[in-house]
Parts: structure tokens; sequence; C-alpha cells
């Protein structure tokens, strides 16, 4: 039997199984916050699919995201990743990533975690949409804007509001499946 899916990953393999698997699903786990947030920075401007297809390249040049390695980042490093054709290649992301893991670390050290610090935004409960098609998902919200700020105060870069609202539905914060999504009621 055909799984009735959002309609944004229909046709793509990759798409489709990023969205059965990961899209929405409460995440708590900071290094898994910590990625998600570098691959939302990552991904300002162009398609998610762009950057999920290098997803894997990321994990092995950042080091399998691991904020701390990345916080301590020197030039030789950033010369190297600017020269890897695996990754998106901007200077500009690549130095706010480095800034970012920083900031991620602060917050961590003032909150006991991040998870602590960007689920409390949410009351530590998903925000459950009811959408019935995916063109009428927002690209932010006055949250979204909140906490875009918020982040900004603390340091971050290329945190956005409409990068955190994408943010926000793939680390589950909220859920935007669609009503008809086999998915909705799952996340």
């Amino acid at each position: 039997m055909k799984k009735n899916r959002c309609g944004w990953c229909v046709g793509d393999d990759l798409y489709e199984t990023y969205h059965d698997q990961e899209w929405g699903v409460p995440i708590y786990n900071d290094n898994t916050l910590f990625e998600f947030l570098i691959l939302e920075t990552f991904q300002a401007g162009l398609s998610w699919i762009t950057v999920l297809r290098k997803r894997e390249n990321f994990r092995i040049a950042f080091d399998n995201f691991d904020y701390k390695k990345i916080a301590q980042y020197q030039q030789p490093k950033i010369n190297e990743l600017l020269q890897d054709t695996g990754i998106i290649r901007n200077k500009l992301k690549i130095l706010a990533t480095i800034t970012n893991a920083q900031a991620f670390i602060k917050i961590q050290e003032a909150f006991g975690s991040f998870s602590n610090y960007i689920w409390a935004f949410v009351d530590n409960k998903p925000i459950k949409n009811a959408l019935k098609n995916y063109t009428q998902v927002p690209a932010n919200t006055s949250l979204s804007d909140a906490i875009s700020k918020d982040l900004k105060n603390y340091g971050f870069k290329f945190v956005g509001t409409t990068v955190i609202y994408a943010y926000m539905q793939a680390t589950g914060m909220v859920n935007d499946h669609e009503m008809s999504c086999f998915r909705y009621d799952e996340v």
C-alpha cells in the first residue's frame, strides 16, 4: 500500500527517506541539534535537497559535527574546508559555523544543554499545526522571529527567522506534516 506523504518530498528517494525517518521527529540530543543547525545555516539561500545530498560530506568535513572541535578550528582547517568540493564552500558560512559552535557551547554552559534552551521556547513540547497542504506552511512565525533574535544575541550567524523556522520543522519543535500524511500522527 502506498503511503501518503507531504507533497514537498514526493518523487525523490532521498527526500522521501528523510521525510519518512527524520523530518519533524523531536530531537533533544545536543549533537544532533547542532548538526541540524549547521545544515540549516548552509541551506540559507539554497534548496534543502542540495544540503541533504551533501550531508555525508559535511559530516566528514566537519568532524562528525563535533561542536567542541569545530569551535577550535583555525585557518589551516578553514583553508581545507574552502577547498572541499563535497560541501558548500561559502567562506562566510564556514566562518559562521565556527562562531556558532562557540556560541552553542556558551548556551550549554548557561542552560545545562542547548536542548534545554531551545525547547523552552515551545514549553518542551512540539507545536502541532493542522495543514492540509504543504504550500500553507509559513516561511517564518513570530516564534521563529523571537528565537532568531535570541540566538543572534548569543552571537550566532546565519540564523535568520526563515532558517530558524526550517530548523524548528526539521528538529520536531513544530509538526508541519500535512494532516493527510502518514507521519502527521506518528511524530
